[in-house]
């Protein structure tokens, strides 16, 4: 049998001249599409590809399927995002509101699970969705914030001085618009206790062209330091145009830093962790949490052992200086602080 090498997909040159809402727009939303631009076999792959993406719709953007090798369906990147039979299956233990944020919402669009920091979902949407996404269940609907909605998060963080910490996240906030986000930056950073803006988000990563010139004028008038979260989990999602935007970022001063998820079959070995941490930092990135898996409905094909993330973790102490090094967290439930997963040095 003649076997055929995986080769990456290469962009088309007019790509980067689109607009990010024109690649968020043109995203494959069809598991046929998807597995036709890889070159997939559909007799093999279709079948359960239909049945997950009726559960949890694809939504690939096209600068990130550019990344992955056609012919493999074993890809690091497809595989976040391919609908899988698995997804029907049950098992135990896995919810459709593992970390219980149902019970965290202080007000309509403000998730508040911790002292000095509150969490605002600024949209429901999603620029990629990812198959192991902990909010895969999440109401988004019940969560979607009128303008009356926006005044009273505005003035419920107005009447908790403690909170010195705002988050946007969603869904992705950097699928909002330029000008929303700027309007609740200035709304959120004019009160007098909010020390930092922080950004959660994967747009930067699977569609850098997002990191445009409204994006940067908007956050380097913000007047409290901009840290961006982002999430990425494995090296090969971090390509030449990633770096262009993270340098972007970098050079406005927004601190950024990188969270990963340990998945099963994707990056739960300690070369690719390693690779990972490598070219974070080559791209300005410190790496900040690996997160042990969260026990989502229909995602638990990708669950690694608590134990075998931290032996992946005490090989990396090996390998590289400790800044490096993320942390290993579990996120419980009504505890005040994510969980640090002691390794035995």
């Amino acid at each position: 049998m003649i076997q055929r090498t995986p080769t990456r997909i290469e962009a088309h040159p007019a790509e980067d001249r689109r607009t990010w809402q024109q690649l968020l727009s043109n995203s494959i939303t069809s598991p046929a599409d998807l597995l036709e631009r890889l070159e997939l076999a559909p007799e093999t792959w279709l079948e359960g590809a239909k049945t997950g993406h009726r559960l949890f719709a694809v939504r690939v953007p096209e600068p990130f399927l550019a990344r992955m090798r056609k012919g493999d369906p074993y890809d690091p990147l497809l595989r976040q995002v391919l609908p899988l039979t698995d997804e029907t299956e049950s098992a135990d233990g896995f919810v459709q509101d593992p970390l219980a944020e149902s019970g965290a919402i202080q007000t309509t669009g403000l998730i508040r699970k911790y002292r000095s920091r509150a969490l605002l979902m600024v949209t429901g949407q999603c620029a990629i969705n990812c198959r192991y996404c902990f909010r895969r269940h999440f109401p988004y609907e019940d969560q979607r914030l009128s303008p009356s909605d926006r005044q009273k998060v505005i003035e419920t963080l107005g009447d908790s001085p403690e909170i010195n910490e705002v988050i946007f996240s969603g869904g992705d906030p950097l699928v909002a618009s330029d000008r929303l986000l700027a309007d609740w930056a200035e709304a959120i950073t004019g009160l007098p206790h909010i020390r930092r803006l922080r950004l959660h988000t994967r747009l930067p990563v699977v569609i850098p062209q997002r990191v445009c010139d409204a994006l940067i004028d908007w956050i380097s008038q913000t007047s409290v330091r901009v840290v961006m979260v982002l999430h990425i989990n494995h090296p090969a999602e971090i390509d030449a145009n990633v770096r262009e935007a993270l340098a972007r970022l970098s050079e406005v001063g927004v601190t950024l830093l990188n969270q990963s998820v340990i998945l099963r079959g994707i990056n739960d070995s300690a070369d690719t962790l390693e690779s990972l941490s490598e070219s974070l930092f080559d791209a300005g990135v410190l790496p900040y949490y690996l997160h042990a898996f969260d026990p989502v409905r229909g995602a638990h094909h990708f669950d690694v052992e608590d134990q075998r993330a931290q032996g992946l973790i005490q090989q990396l102490l090996t390998r590289l200086p400790g800044f490096l090094v993320p942390r290993l967290v579990r996120e419980i439930p009504g505890e005040e602080s994510k969980t640090p997963l002691n390794i035995n040095l």
